[in-house]
């Protein structure tokens, strides 16, 4: 069966340009601005406060995992809320970022790390996803992570490859772990929907089949006007938004790895012709699939007569 959370992450292409081992002491704070970025964090020992803009604070603790896939403003801070220390103090020990007191015990322990994507189709594809994504309690994330930072931090044959591979499976765990799944719209959301679940697992089995919004509808057992207020409520798209994006991203991949020709390529994404895919693609990317294809150096096959 096709897993939707599963394509949307290997399209991504994520990579990791940057992690660190943290703790905190006493009363300890972080302000940070992410520039849009993908920020992920796991709990290693006691607990901290996160804080994000237009959401109520939460309370993490040991094995927490949270995971912000844009990233601009956020606080990260101590439980403890009275102390003598200067809260914003920052200090390099061994192996570690210490925030708060430089001498105390630490009250917190970290792994927190910015993901990259390498699809031109990230900022679509992370839109799918909501707000934040906020495990609570898996030791598995926690040791998927430590796993990732062993790997960063090792200079070993097929050093990005294990990596990306790694990165893949620690967002796949976190979004189908995620115990928040009504923050906001997105992918995740949907896919909580037993219903939506099953229309959503047919659009992307099935790419290339002629959907209709009823045909979706039937597949999720619900009448049209249910079926389309309620996918577009939860995933913010209403249905053939979702897919067309979703045809454009795949049909992008295709085109960059020059995965068969353009009229091989309409047929896999749901078109019946090369042309009709050509103008689809136009309207949405900005340039015909052939120039796409060349500009992210790969050759094409245009077949004539279409």
């Amino acid at each position: 069966m096709t897993d939707p959370f599963a394509e949307v992450v290997a399209l991504l292409q994520p990579s990791l340009p940057f992690s660190k081992a943290t703790s905190g002491a006493g009363v300890w704070r972080v302000d940070g601005s992410g520039g849009g970025q993908p920020l992920f964090c796991v709990i290693l020992e006691g607990g901290a406060r996160l804080s994000l803009p237009g959401q109520d604070d939460r309370d993490l603790g040991e094995s927490d995992f949270f995971l912000i896939p844009a990233t601009h403003q956020f606080t990260l801070a101590s439980l403890e809320k009275d102390g003598d220390n200067d809260a914003f103090a920052v200090t390099q020990l061994a192996g570690e970022t210490r925030h708060g007191d430089p001498d105390g015990a630490p009250n917190m322990r970290a792994l927190v790390g910015r993901l990259a994507f390498g699809s031109p189709d990230a900022a679509l594809l992370m839109a799918l996803l909501p707000e934040l994504v906020h495990v609570r309690g898996q030791k598995r994330l926690a040791t998927i992570v430590q796993l990732i930072r062993g790997e960063a931090l090792d200079d070993r044959p097929a050093r990005e490859m294990i990596l990306e591979r790694l990165l893949q499976v620690l967002l796949i765990e976190a979004l189908r772990s995620a115990s928040d799944t009504a923050a906001s719209p997105g992918l995740l959301r949907g896919m909580a929907d037993a219903r939506l679940a099953v229309a959503l697992r047919r659009m992307h089995e099935r790419t290339e089949r002629d959907w209709t919004v009823e045909q979706l509808a039937n597949e999720a057992a619900l009448s049209r006007s249910v079926f389309f207020a309620r996918f577009r409520k939860a995933v913010g798209l209403s249905p053939m938004a979702y897919l067309i994006a979703w045809r454009m991203a795949l049909a992008k991949s295709l085109l960059r790895r020059h995965e068969g020709g353009i009229k091989e390529i309409a047929e896999r994404v749901g078109y019946a012709s090369a042309s009709a895919f050509s103008v689809a693609f136009t309207r949405f990317v900005g340039m015909p699939p052939t120039h796409y294809a060349r500009a992210n150096g790969a050759s094409i096959d245009v077949p004539t007569g279409t």
